[in-house]
């Protein structure tokens, strides 16, 4: 199809206007080789409860964010990071079609998008060969559920474990043709890098389950001839985005103790090609990586440093890490990580926000980045915000504190304390707004006069990989301790009423609300969302089991002492706060069973509570109404109970 430039700006231009005054997502960036272009995947809010924007690729002029071309070759679809090819003139995506079950490989040229292959199944992530006459990309054929474990899991019926999808490396040619599937199809890929003579790949990869298994995946070379995979390293941490040097001699990873595939933080590791030991090349680093890219003989990386986002430039023979930009936001790049760079390493581009500037893409020469995009600069901060540090038993932890604009002098608020997921993982500043990107239920919470506390105590990101070991075999110890102690800071700084707080969270933070309610009586109001109850019952329910190892140091069956005393089940007759649960049916890493023990002894506890389980839903509720509705619940709790 062909599509002309300036039909295309105007379009865009008319939809935005016809939504008003809504929020423009920006997300999964690519830059060109020589920094002039940048993609990007772009909507808009429409503006109506319970709808999902529809988004396109979006290319822009990468020093004035003007509009060049848009991509948006099928209307039911979902697309995944577009990719730049080596000439600068050709841009690679992948359109998924959840209706049909199809994936398609759109490749854009001169205005004309080509099918060049296709995928009964799902697909992600293309890259380009190095001398652009092929595009790999992850292919799971004839795929029984989304990729990743927090989609909803398959139907568990007939015999279990005999069949399990497979993500594989599969080729196209760039011009169009047959898609040919080339790592063993035993084995679950998880991510990829061509190597520079393109006759390979180096990849993270596990035989088994997918969902299951990535943290026991080796890292490893595909050969694009044979199909032969060979085993470069099998180091016991968790790795995330590698990538092969120029010269094709070195791969680098980030590594560290990761509790879920894309939530990436740790230092950054070297290795041979040929394979052998992996290197830390970034010791005692007080901070956490978050992506990576080889430029010469030298790396350039993304990293949480506290309360900051920064770029660094990495040494990896002197092993020296040297900040060149960094800002208080969230940032969103591809799948490289949460910054993207041009080929020589000098411009940089990614989708940034604060709780005082709407998302924005920020591009650049490092650096002086600056923002290209102006669709959100209307909208002004409605919220205060600041960064909340504090130290607990020697350990310095960071958090952020969010809320009303303008709180009413002399008057003490309630407030709600979120914790993050993971336990790997960490809250980061995002802006305040109406509508599906707005980051809607903090904004009503600080709307209806509550603040918002989100911690990031030990086992986070954002001060190293110590601090983020630093809650192994202790959940609910260490962990709990920062979190009450960082509650503490806040009502010395704050109008806060530490009489009138709630605890929420999900994942880990559903958990961690499980626990805080049968180990404190200071919260009046709790929801624990796609909690943990039962560590013990956990183990051989869920279907990430694997993740638990490099947390506990074993298995449950080789230590259950140490998952029971990590169990808030085990302290049930403790739970006095009124408790909302809700969890997804088909949730494979927190099965919704957990939840329902947890709502079962507080009912024999004669303790308030009530329990959701979302139709259809995984680990991560996607549908609009069902969102609509966790949110409608959340804010009723804690206006019943703080109020």
């Amino acid at each position: 199809m062909r599509i002309k430039e300036a039909l295309l700006g105007t379009a865009l231009l008319a939809a935005t206007a016809a939504h008003g005054a809504q929020m423009r997502d920006y997300r999964s960036v690519a830059i060109s080789a020589g920094g002039e272009s940048i993609a990007a995947i772009e909507s808009s809010d429409p503006g109506i409860p319970g709808q999902r924007a529809h988004a396109a690729i979006v290319v822009r002029d990468a020093a004035s964010g003007r509009i060049t071309a848009q991509y948006d070759p099928c209307a039911t679809c979902s697309y995944d990071f577009p990719s730049w090819s080596p000439d600068r003139k050709g841009l690679a995506f992948i359109a998924s079609n959840r209706e049909t079950g199809e994936a398609t490989l759109w490749v854009a040229r001169d205005g004309e998008t080509i099918a060049a292959a296709s995928v009964k199944g799902v697909a992600n992530t293309a890259r380009w060969s190095p001398d652009g006459a092929s595009i790999a990309l992850l292919a799971t054929v004839g795929a029984k559920k989304q990729t990743g474990a927090v989609e909803a899991g398959a139907r568990q019926v007939g015999e279990i474990g005999i069949e399990e999808d497979a993500q594989r490396i599969a080729l196209a040619p760039a011009a169009g043709g047959t898609l040919r599937l080339v790592s063993p199809p035993d084995t679950f890929v998880y991510e990829y890098d061509w190597t520079p003579d393109g006759r390979g790949f180096v990849a993270t990869s596990a035989k088994g389950n997918g969902d299951n298994n990535w943290w026991v995946a080796t890292l490893g070379h595909v050969d694009i001839g044979s199909g032969e995979l060979r085993v470069i390293a099998a180091p016991k941490m968790q790795m995330s985005l590698p990538h092969v040097s120029p010269d094709g001699r070195t791969v680098a990873f980030v590594g560290g103790l990761m509790s879920d595939f894309g939530s990436v933080g740790g230092n950054v590791y070297t290795v041979p090609l040929g394979g052998g030991e992996p290197v830390d090349v970034t010791p005692n680093y007080a901070g956490s990586f978050n992506g990576l890219a080889w430029k010469g003989t030298q790396l350039l990386a993304s990293s949480l440093q506290g309360s900051e986002m920064a770029i660094v430039a990495i040494d990896p023979l002197a092993k020296t890490a040297r900040t060149q930009w960094g800002a208080a936001v969230s940032s969103n790049g591809s799948a490289d990580g949460r910054i993207v760079f041009s080929a020589d390493g000098g411009s940089a581009v990614s989708v940034v926000e604060s709780y005082e500037q709407a998302p924005r893409i920020l591009a650049g020469r490092i650096p002086s980045l600056k923002a290209i995009t102006r669709d959100n600069a209307g909208f002004a901060p409605q919220v205060s915000a600041r960064s909340i540090v504090w130290t607990n038993e020697g350990m310095r932890s960071q958090g952020w504190l969010i809320g009303p604009r303008k709180p009413k002098a002399g008057v003490k608020h309630p407030m709600v304390v979120i914790v993050h997921g993971g336990p790997a993982s960490a809250a980061t500043p995002r802006f305040v707004a109406e509508g599906e990107f707005g980051n809607p239920l903090v904004r009503e919470l600080t709307a209806r006069g509550f603040y918002v506390f989100q911690p990031n105590p030990r086992g986070s990101y954002g001060q190293g990989l110590a601090f983020t070991q630093a809650n192994r075999r202790d959940f609910g110890g260490g962990d709990w301790r920062d979190i009450l102690a960082g509650v503490d800071a806040v009502i010395k700084q704050a109008p806060v009423d530490g009489a009138r707080l709630g605890l929420m969270g999900h994942s880990y933070g559903g958990f961690m609300t499980m626990w805080g309610v049968t180990h404190s009586q200071r919260f009046k109001a709790a929801v624990a969302g796609a909690g943990i109850a039962n560590w013990i019952s956990y183990y051989g329910q869920n279907g990430i089991d694997q993740w638990m190892v490099p947390f506990f140091g074993a298995s449950m069956y080789d230590d259950p002492a140490i998952y029971r005393a990590a169990s808030p089940i085990e302290s049930i007759r403790n739970a006095k706060t009124p408790t909302l649960l809700y969890v997804g049916e088909r949730d494979v890493e927190t099965p919704a069973v957990q939840s329902m023990e947890f709502w079962h002894g507080l009912r024999a506890m004669g303790t308030p509570t009530a329990l959701v389980i979302y139709d259809g839903e995984g680990h991560a509720i996607r549908k609009p109404e069902h969102q609509l509705d966790q949110r409608k619940r959340t804010i009723e709790w804690f206006e019943k109970y703080l109020k």
